[in-house]
């Protein structure tokens, strides 16, 4: 009796780069993420809310998510942490998606303290391309994660709900992010730029249907997304129907934004576990 052998993949060795790697990841994640936290004002640092005469206070343009929208960070940086855990076990040291993520993964979280030290500098417009390019590194991590096939459950879940969750959370971060250090360069009243509002809302929902397309074949990573980009939006529009500057279209736009951005997610997505499971 034969068994047919042409599907069967040659797992790679551990390498000492391996340990390297899984040492330096699980070390900076824990410096980044607890340097995020200082910075953000967790324990003695100033809250983001004040830093920067309050350009990204929850109140300071159209465009800023209600306070309780930021919540989302403790749940970023615990699925984060768990990315760093998990990719730090011997057994995960020749995994392919760890070894092609996961350098990535902590630029990523590097980029975040940095962006939390120019936004405490004052640094408005350097915060934008700090969080661009965290933004465009995400969605790096993002595609490549795509690329990979995997049939570790596990692995795929943590990985996958820190890298969307970032990923979509960020997005909305950058639209509020180009809108604050705007505002202040103009010297604009939070009030100030209905128009603009709704159309970056425009762009950020078109994003979110883009992102559910790109990343329909692996359910745990689309749906992270989709709800942390419907969360941010969800906040615009709490935030302008309770609180300072008050706007019923930037309301309505914003809730219907996160509408549309949640029932993108969820239409676009493809459940065949087939076509992300390797032979």
């Amino acid at each position: 009796m034969t068994h047919n052998t042409n599907n069967i993949r040659p797992v790679d060795a551990r390498t000492p780069a391996d340990r390297v790697r899984q040492v330096c990841v699980a070390a900076g994640s824990a410096l980044a993420i607890a340097g995020a936290a200082w910075g953000s004002g967790a324990w003695s640092g100033t809250p983001i809310e004040e830093a920067a005469d309050g350009a990204l206070a929850a109140d300071a343009t159209l465009l800023a998510p209600a306070s309780p929208a930021f919540g989302v960070w403790s749940v970023i940086y615990i699925a984060l942490a768990a990315f760093a855990v998990l990719q730090a076990l011997p057994s995960r040291a020749n995994d392919r998606r760890m070894r092609t993520v996961s350098w990535l993964i902590l630029v990523s979280m590097v980029l975040n303290a940095a962006w939390i030290a120019v936004v405490q500098a004052g640094w408005l417009w350097a915060s934008v391309v700090v969080l661009a390019t965290l933004v465009a590194v995400l969605g790096i991590i993002a595609k490549r994660l795509v690329a990979i096939p995997t049939s570790d459950a596990w692995g795929t879940a943590v990985t996958e709900l820190a890298v969307g969750a970032y990923l979509g959370w960020s997005s909305v971060a950058l639209a509020a992010n180009v809108t604050a250090a705007g505002s202040a360069s103009l010297d604009a009243q939070p009030a100030d730029g209905i128009g603009y509002a709704i159309a970056v809302c425009v762009v950020v929902t078109m994003l979110a249907v883009v992102i559910a397309r790109a990343l329909r074949t692996h359910p745990w990573l689309s749906i992270a997304a989709g709800l942390a980009i419907t969360w941010g939006l969800a906040w615009i529009a709490v935030g302008r129907a309770t609180g300072e500057p008050e706007s019923l279209a930037i309301m309505w736009a914003a809730g219907l934004s996160a509408a549309i951005a949640f029932s993108a997610t969820f239409a676009a997505i493809d459940f065949d576990p087939a076509r992300r499971i390797e032979s």
